[in-house]
């Protein structure tokens, strides 16, 4: 605080006729509460992508059965970032619907005992009908797996496994396939944790065994936080094993340059998924000069958002 130049909170005024930088230049001026750290997350991924040769998105797999899947698929196919960590359920969803999968709008006050009963899953307010889900998955790792052996990949890290199943993948609003097109790692550290890995698992089973052998993520993982010679970004969705993922390796090459979190959890329970990039830094995950700041919002209201204030950084 001591020496630093304030500036004054402005009141704005939208028009219909507004773009998207135009508003996000007034949240930065309305500033209160989330908006000015919305606006400061576009700053900060901006100078980021510029200044990084490392650049990490990770995000929670719920929501890849929203719309947002589209967004995501945007992002990963952009260029921006080069390595992707998300979580069995983003593999579930995007297979699922690329494969014909149909997802539908509900709502959270639904009675899920009626629902069972007419053969939906419920995940918030999407539902999901049943047929929809695991036996599009199961019948698409047939597939994948078929293929995998073809090529006499019996052993495979996942990141392997994935680059096949996006070539596989028709779907341009499909993250796997857009990862694929650009070249973009995507690592799974909880890959058994869904219908993805256990159809895997079940196809073993079977006798068409493809071993999955995370030790070579590890060292790919490796490659990419220890090679890079510049600085590291990282724009982090939601919480769990994918965000610790993200920030563990993180912490080997020296911390995050550059870390925005985007998070509807709280730091009060010390949990993982609330914990503030302030708190990685005394473990070495951020480094204490890093830019860094949390927006806390519905990844489906802000990213959107985020995403039209970065795109145009694109290759």
């Amino acid at each position: 605080m001591a020496g630093e130049r304030l500036e004054p909170v402005e009141d704005i005024r939208v028009s219909p006729r507004m773009t998207l930088s135009e508003l996000i230049e007034a949240y930065s001026r309305m500033h209160g509460f989330m908006a000015g750290h919305l606006a400061q997350a576009v700053d900060l991924l901006r100078r980021g992508v510029k200044e990084s040769t490392l650049r990490v998105l990770s995000f929670t797999g719920n929501l890849v059965s929203t719309g947002l899947r589209g967004v995501l698929a945007q992002l990963v196919g952009s260029g921006l970032f080069n390595v992707i960590v998300t979580t069995t359920g983003a593999l579930d969803h995007d297979v699922a619907r690329a494969v014909g999968g149909v997802y539908y709008k509900g709502y959270f006050e639904a009675d899920d005992s009626e629902l069972l009963e007419k053969g939906y899953h419920r995940l918030g307010n999407i539902y999901i009908p049943i047929e929809s889900y695991g036996p599009k998955v199961e019948e698409f790792v047939r597939r994948l797996v078929e293929e995998l052996l073809r090529r006499g990949m019996r052993e495979a890290g996942t990141f392997e496994v994935l680059k096949v199943a996006g070539e596989l993948i028709e779907d341009e609003n499909s993250i796997l396939r857009q990862a694929y097109k650009a070249g973009a790692d995507v690592f799974v550290p909880g890959w058994p944790d869904g219908a993805f890995g256990t159809a895997l698992f079940m196809e073993a089973q079977r006798g068409k065994r493809v071993k999955i052998d995370y030790y070579r993520d590890m060292k790919r993982l490796a490659d990419h936080f220890f090679q890079a010679k510049g600085k590291a970004l990282a724009l982090i969705i939601g919480g769990g094993i994918s965000k610790h993922h993200v920030i563990w390796w993180s912490q080997f090459r020296g911390g995050l340059d550059y870390v925005v979190y985007l998070t509807t959890a709280v730091e009060y329970d010390g949990s993982l998924s609330g914990a503030h990039p302030r708190e990685a830094v005394s473990w070495g995950k951020v480094k204490p000069g890093a830019g860094k700041v949390v927006v806390y919002a519905d990844a489906t209201l802000a990213l959107p958002i985020i995403t039209a204030g970065i795109l145009d950084l694109a290759r």
